[in-house]
């Protein structure tokens, strides 16, 4: 999976390896370096149709809301469409806008504004999130899996192999109830 051809994809990877190594992020659960869940990410949009672009903010989906990075020099680094996609990828919501279920109102609106692009890159971040919560933490899977069932209306135009597949997660996850 690790790539080594100069592409611009390479470079995003590069450069949310070194954001996410910097601050030392870890994957909540396992404790495996952070950048484990971009590359996931990253592998569930090359399965459906996607641009180089979207690649590029698979992997830098969550530099802005986690590492200090800003989009300012996202889009100086790999350019506006980039750029473009990471912005609509991050969550504008901040703990000063309320509880949990007011910021995640906010994020969600803010998704429903996002292009067809990122919204199949918030599929497949959803996809790798809900696989991991699920297994690790079933007490936080029902106020996730309720959230996320909510922010699935706002996701339709995204890729609908993927949005079937986060769907088919919701249901089975009710069923097991």
């Amino acid at each position: 999976m690790q790539r080594s051809d100069g592409t611009l994809e390479e470079l995003a990877r590069l450069f949310a390896e070194k954001c996410h190594g910097r601050i030392d992020q870890r994957r909540k659960y396992t404790g495996e370096p952070y950048i484990v869940h971009p590359a996931a990410v990253v592998e569930t949009v090359r399965s459906v149709p996607h641009t180089e672009a979207m690649l590029c903010a698979a992997w830098l989906h969550d530099v802005v809301e986690d590492t200090g990075v800003t989009l300012a020099e996202v889009e100086r680094a790999f350019g506006a469409e980039v750029a473009s996609l990471v912005e609509m990828l991050t969550d504008p919501s901040c703990p000063d806008d309320g509880n949990r279920e007011r910021r995640k109102a906010i994020d969600r609106e803010h998704t429903a504004q996002a292009s067809r692009e990122a919204k199949t890159i918030k599929l497949a971040d959803l996809l790798d999130n809900t696989k991991t919560i699920l297994e690790r933490d079933p007490d936080f899977a029902r106020v996730y899996m309720a959230e996320k069932e909510l922010l699935l209306d706002s996701l339709k135009e995204g890729d609908p192999t993927l949005w079937k597949r986060a769907r088919e997660q919701v249901d089975r996850y009710k069923d097991a109830l």
